[in-house]
């Protein structure tokens, strides 16, 4: 156990359904000098961050209940200087771009390793040299980050993103259940 004293670390939230995956990101954050705390919903992570607000926080996008987005914007209520990075396996842009407006510091597709997010922290302003694409998207990405700005316009509700999509609601469960195809 480290006995190093917790008061001196820069505090951390960690809030990911995964507990194997906090497990392992939690004890290599902790070595990176991180004092953290881990939640694994929205609700768990937000009752952690209302006793004392966290000075950085690694919020997972999809997990059981509210998305993570709906934890960054009260996280940022709690604190506007927490440093907020969103760490998601079901990246598109549509997330990433409220997360952004949200207040998140930086959005990263999983899998990033601990090195990645800790840099993410720091990250204050965009990088004008990051190449662009010269292959279009494939149709089923395209299809995933359509569904993903309905989605978002929808306020999350599965139901009236169905209705504006002119999808059975099921249909479009199943096409959220999956992950999304690469870019």
């Amino acid at each position: 156990m480290n006995t190093e004293n917790t008061a001196d670390k820069p505090s951390l939230l960690l809030v990911d359904d995964d507990a194997t995956f906090c497990q392992v990101l939690s004890a290599a954050l902790d070595r990176r000098g991180f004092a953290v705390r881990v939640a694994h919903d929205v609700g768990e992570g937000l009752t952690a961050a209302e006793g004392d607000a966290p000075e950085f926080a690694v919020i997972d996008l999809k997990m059981p209940g509210p998305s993570g987005l709906e934890l960054v914007k009260k996280l940022k209520a709690l604190d506007a200087h927490t440093r907020i990075v969103v760490l998601t396996g079901f990246a598109s842009v549509a997330t990433a771009v409220e997360a952004i407006k949200l207040g998140a510091t930086h959005y990263l597709a999983k899998p990033a390793d601990a090195d990645e997010i800790v840099a993410a922290f720091s990250r204050d302003s965009g990088n004008a040299a990051v190449p662009v694409e010269t292959k279009p998207l494939p149709l089923s990405r395209l299809e995933w980050e359509h569904i993903q700005k309905v989605l978002a316009e929808s306020d999350g509700n599965i139901s009236e993103t169905a209705r504006r999509l002119g999808m059975h609601r099921r249909t479009l469960q199943r096409k959220l259940a999956k992950r999304p195809s690469r870019k």
